[in-house]
């Protein structure tokens, strides 16, 4: 592997893709062992593929804001480092598969000179940060919240304190009441409100979805704005300190909340009081959510005539694809992928038509579409056209017709059986047998490849997860349905109920005899949820149970959709979260490694960085005592409390050290005196582990 250098201006981006190529060099020569290195490689956006010898990157789009410009420089690493092939995701992201991991730091570094970064896209960090897609556009707004994600997304990125954490966090802001951005299944979810003239948010917090839902409780009613960053550091880090680190089944936030109960932890953020990063109005007014330049509307552009085969589909679409901006004269656009799938040559195509007739203004949505925003009144005909002619005029956009899937065993290592084919079979079989359902925007089906819910199914009206079945000796792909899902807006949402197991071939069944029953049976203008809630659960369990009879199998049945081998169950090892090795020699290389960074954070002056890494590395030393002694700790306090239990004779106190941290306020004068005390106690700790080996 050659040496890499990057031709950037920024130095930390460039001193991190520099240390991505050595440790990937590193790692190829055996001097870092391969789950160290993959938590490292997770870090910066790089995810172990179902296939071996190729890597997922995954492009970190914050508040899914991005442009022309960024699109193509995704297009052109996409034809020259994968397949062309590009994946809008649900969290407003970008996934391009089949990376050499060698090819890795060259990519990041051409993503860098359009201001693209991959750090923290994917393991145990402050992910990306979502928000609803009509930020900034939406007439029943507070506020813009695009200025507080992406002052949320600039103040975490590369914190030591939010990259290494127990388990992933997620952060999300939604535009209004309506709650687009699902905060209710969030670590940390925004909702604005405005209180006595004062700009705030409603606070939830501890939600997820996943193979076990929990809904978002309420932190605050109103927080003022420019406390929410010093609240959701406080919130990470006794979420850093107090997080499950062992079992990562039970690591993410939302155990630790149910297991200390929402007053304690919140008890724990108050009473760190050495956190202060106001967000102050100028910062907000400097990011304006007006594209510059905006693109002013053309009036000979409206006297396009719509040929007259095209005038239905053009009506369908203005009916199901456009929203009505509270900017007078403009519209914003969905351009709809189906499950998020596009190309290289899609996506320059769209480039050069939103240059002609829309600002330069895009969103990546939750629902795995793009938004074009501003666009006048006067364009739209020729933009359908234009849409049209080059495949991206499909109507639909947040109805039924939408389905939302995660790309599953295309490329996961946790799918379990195919849940992107299964998903494209339903959007052609509702187009041809429920046209109508075109306008359904109360019903949202959803798919994931597995139980956790990437393809979100956990919170849809109709969700779907790829599942198997046992018939004698032999084994089915299965999908499990899951019904009822709701978002009741205002930070309150329904889960959806697990109804039944079936083969996945009969999927379109299932879809059919659903709405058809919903049509029969609903009440008046009753919607799918309500006639649910009315029928009950076990209702669907009776009249879906002989559809999921194993008695009449079929060959094709033990086939998964798009395979031509009989189906088996091939689950590799997740990455979701990253994989920790406690070995005590690794633990300590950490610890002097994250010392040299606290050193590096000084001279930079980045001092509340240098405090955290020189906290961070007293703890894996520690950690690293704990574990030579066979003593478990399974959270940063259990360390620190075990650690004081049984050496704190030895007049070494992790204890005392740790709260030092939490007492000062992040200034030079504390931050050196720490890592000199930091330098100190860690030498007293490695002496433990020396004189236990000399006994």
């Amino acid at each position: 592997m050659q040496s890499f250098r990057t031709e950037l201006e920024n130095n930390v981006v460039e001193k991190d893709i520099i240390e991505l190529e050595k440790k990937i060099r590193h790692f190829k020569e055996g001097k870092i062992n391969e789950e160290k290195f993959r938590t490292l490689r997770l870090a910066r956006g790089i995810y172990g593929q179902r296939q071996k010898g190729v890597q997922m990157v995954r492009i970190k789009i914050p508040y899914g804001k991005t442009n022309t410009r960024q699109l193509l420089t995704i297009a052109n690493i996409a034809d020259k480092y994968s397949n062309g092939k590009l994946h809008f995701t649900t969290r407003q992201d970008v996934q391009i598969h089949y990376v050499s991991l060698d090819h890795t730091p060259m990519l990041w570094a051409e993503l860098e000179k359009s201001d693209i970064t991959l750090r923290e896209a994917c393991g145990n960090t402050v992910r990306n940060i979502t928000a609803s897609e009509d930020a900034g556009i939406n007439p029943n707004e507070p506020f813009d919240v695009s200025p507080y994600a992406q002052a949320m997304f600039s103040y975490f990125l590369r914190r030591p304190f939010a990259n290494e954490l127990g388990r992933k966090f997620k952060i999300a802001f939604s535009s209004d009441e309506s709650d687009s951005a699902l905060t209710y299944i969030h670590d940390l979810g925004f909702i604005p409100k405005i209180n006595n003239h004062v700009k705030g948010f409603k606070v939830l917090i501890g939600g997820g979805l996943g193979a076990q839902p929990f809904h978002a409780q309420t932190a605050k009613e109103f927080l003022p704005a420019n406390e929410i960053i010093a609240f959701t550091e406080k919130v990470i880090r006794v979420f850093d300190e107090y997080g499950e680190r062992t079992n990562r089944h039970k690591a993410r936030l939302k155990y630790l909340i149910d297991k200390i109960g929402l007053d304690v932890f919140l008890e724990y953020v108050e009473s760190i009081k050495n956190v202060i990063y106001p967000i102050s109005e100028n910062f907000t007014k400097n990011i304006s959510t007006t594209p510059n330049p905006l693109i002013l509307p053309d009036s000979n552009l409206n006297k396009f005539i719509i040929p007259q085969q095209l005038i239905a589909d053009f009506e369908v679409w203005k009916s199901t694809n456009l929203i009505q901006q509270k900017q007078k004269g403009y519209y914003a656009v969905y351009v709809r992928f189906p499950l998020g799938n596009t190309d290289s040559h899609k996506i320059r195509e769209l480039s050069e038509i939103i240059k002609k007739y829309t600002s330069d203004d895009l969103r990546i949505t939750i629902n795995q579409n793009l938004l074009l925003r501003f666009v006048p009144h006067e364009h739209l005909k020729i933009l359908f056209i234009s849409l049209h002619k080059i495949g991206l005029a499909l109507p639909g956009a947040k109805s039924i017709h939408n389905v939302t899937a995660c790309p599953g065993t295309d490329t996961c290592n946790l799918g379990i059986s195919n849940s992107t084919l299964a998903a494209l079979e339903i959007e052609k079989y509702l187009k041809q047998n429920h046209t109508a359902l075109i306008h359904e925007k109360n019903i949202q089906i959803k798919i994931s490849g597995c139980m956790n819910s990437c393809g979100q199914h956990g919170m849809a009206t109709i969700g779907f997860h790829g599942s198997s079945i046992k018939n004698g000796q032999s084994v089915l792909p299965a999908l499990q349905l899951l019904i009822g899902g709701s978002n009741k807006g205002n930070g309150s949402g329904v889960f959806a109920d697990k109804i039944i197991k079936f083969p996945s071939k009969r999927v379109l069944t299932v879809i059919d005899t659903l709405l058809t029953d919903y049509q029969f049976n609903k009440l008046n203008n009753e919607d799918f949820v309500n006639y649910y809630q009315r029928l009950g659960k076990d209702y669907f369990y009776q009249f879906l149970k002989p559809i999921a009879d194993l008695n009449s199998i079929q060959p094709s049945e033990y086939l998964d959709w798009g395979q031509d081998e009989k189906f088996k169950t091939a689950i590799g090892i997740g990455e979701c979260a990253g994989v920790v090795i406690d070995l005590v020699q690794t633990l300590f290389a950490e610890a002097k490694e994250k010392i040299s960074n606290a050193e590096e954070s000084i001279n930079n002056n980045s001092y509340a960085d240098a405090i955290y890494q020189t906290y961070a590395a007293v703890i894996n030393a520690a950690k690293a005592v704990l574990t030579s002694f066979n003593i478990q700790a399974s959270s940063h306090h259990a360390v620190v409390s075990f650690f004081d239990e049984n050496f704190n004779d030895k007049n070494v106190s992790v204890k005392t050290f740790s709260e030092k941290m939490k007492q000062h306020l992040p200034g030079a004068d504390f931050a050196y005196q720490y890592l000199l005390e930091g330098k100190i106690l860690l030498q007293s700790i490695e002496q433990l582990i020396l004189n236990k080996h000399e006994q």
